[in-house]
């Protein structure tokens, strides 16, 4: 029964393997379920949170999370919108992986707020002055567009794909894939970046606070830029690992190195900017604000929120992966493209943490010392929670859907593994090659 669920042409492991896997998985799943129990029955004072850290690992995971996802609406606007169409081999693993990505952000809000069975009130009762208000919105809408991007792919399950309903509706599906493309490129673009404006506009935390274009701040516009840089980056990151993990070639060379190439100018240009961002906040906005840089950073032995951090964000997750994926030679080297996808992942979240993180805890009175704030373990095992759901999501994907159209191609079935017709074809041709003593590139020309 199950072999009759996994799509045609590929292979796939013993069932008992993937039960083993699923089951490895489920424990460190049902370990943040219990967590987010216990916040939910039992509240917040689960957490270490206090009146300093209002926003803490939560929301730091929240946000980057969001921003990893970033691939999946700049992925589709390349392909539906740009017309870039070797990324057809991709878009759909983009798809699930920012399907992921937003699912498990709307996890996090939920046991965020403390009371999910309110969760409704910032709907009803919208404050259409917040940001956060936008935000919800918009988050809530594409995670909308990204179920619909994903069911067709639910639909061309081999046994799905029989029943001529729903066979019909895939296929019309992907006809008017573009408008959804469209729309999760519009909502992505205003809720990435008025999650930069919430810490843009915080006039009383002059580390976040930015000055801009009319009501944005140069944090809307930055936010929504190294998503679509970064992004693209992550969806590589877990191709390649889904290849190393099952041991197969899934995407061709060059639809990776494309969407490597794109990001790594967006990349460029995004760290470019958000140096000449950092130097005019350094040396103008916070001077007029009567703070300076060192004033931001404390270098006390261990401390998270010393120089490093700049240098980590900026420069070695920034610069140097910008620089390997806008040359071919860094692209096309295996080793060099995993280090750029990795530091590039690595710098947007570094990004994220000291936007939520040191924000709150950088001193802004004189009488104040810096503030420390150490996750508990239900914070730590909730935020672990989206990795194990996300791993599962992709291992069901993986098996029993057509995630990536290349698999076939790049993995032919062994010889005993072919049906006889296919065999008896293959012999002929071998037969023919040997009569006219011709190669097989000779015979395929």
């Amino acid at each position: 029964m199950d072999s009759e669920l996994i799509p045609e042409g590929v292979q796939r492991c013993s069932l008992g393997k993937f039960l083993l896997w699923i089951g490895v998985v489920s424990v460190v799943l049902l370990w943040g379920v219990y967590g987010m129990i216990l916040c939910w029955a039992k509240g917040l004072n689960q957490t270490n949170m206090n009146n300093a850290f209002g926003f803490a690992l939560w929301i730091w995971a929240d946000l980057a999370v969001i921003a990893l996802g970033g691939g999946a609406f700049f992925t589709g606007f390349l392909r539906y919108i740009v017309g870039k169409k070797e990324l057809k081999n991709i878009i759909n693993y983009a798809v699930l992986i920012g399907f992921i990505c937003y699912s498990s952000a709307l996890l996090i809000l939920a046991i965020d707020i403390g009371q999910p069975l309110r969760g409704w009130f910032i709907f009803w009762h919208a404050n259409v002055h917040s940001m956060l208000t936008e935000v919800a919105f918009c988050l809530s809408c594409y995670f909308g567009v990204l179920t619909i991007e994903y069911l067709p792919l639910i639909l061309e399950n081999r046994q799905i794909d029989k029943i001529p309903f729903f066979h019909n509706l895939s296929h019309n599906m992907h006809e008017v894939m573009a408008v959804f493309a469209a729309t999760g490129a519009f909502l992505s673009f205003f809720h990435q970046g008025s999650l930069g404006g919430v810490a843009g506009v915080l006039y009383g935390r002059p580390f976040g606070f930015r000055e801009g274009v009319l009501i944005w701040p140069w944090t809307f516009f930055l936010f929504t830029w190294s998503a679509a840089a970064c992004g693209p980056c992550f969806t590589i990151l877990i191709t390649k690992i889904t290849e190393k993990v099952v041991g197969k070639k899934l995407v061709k060379d060059n639809v990776v190195e494309l969407l490597a190439k794109i990001s790594g100018w967006m990349l460029l240009t995004y760290i470019t900017a958000k140096i000449i961002d950092t130097l005019y906040w350094a040396y103008v906005t916070a001077p007029k604000m009567g703070f300076t840089l060192d004033q931001f950073y404390t270098n006390n032995p261990g401390s998270a929120y010393g120089y490093w951090i700049l240098i980590m964000e900026v420069i070695v997750g920034g610069v140097i992966p910008a620089l390997i994926l806008v040359t071919r030679k860094g692209r096309q080297t295996p080793l060099l493209l995993w280090i750029a996808v990795i530091l590039a992942c690595v710098g947007v979240s570094l990004n994220r943490w000291v936007m939520v993180l040191q924000v709150l805890a950088v001193p802004v009175l004189t009488f104040e010392n810096w503030f420390t704030y150490f996750p508990s373990w239900q914070e730590i095992a909730t935020t672990i929670l989206p990795v194990a759901y996300g791993t599962i999501l992709i291992s069901l994907s993986y098996r029993y859907l057509p995630i990536f159209p290349q698999e076939s191609e790049l993995n032919p079935p062994p010889e005993e593994l072919l049906s006889e017709a296919e065999t008896v074809q293959k012999e002929a041709i071998e037969q023919d090659m040997a009569s006219q003593d011709l190669t097989p590139a000779e015979s395929a020309g």
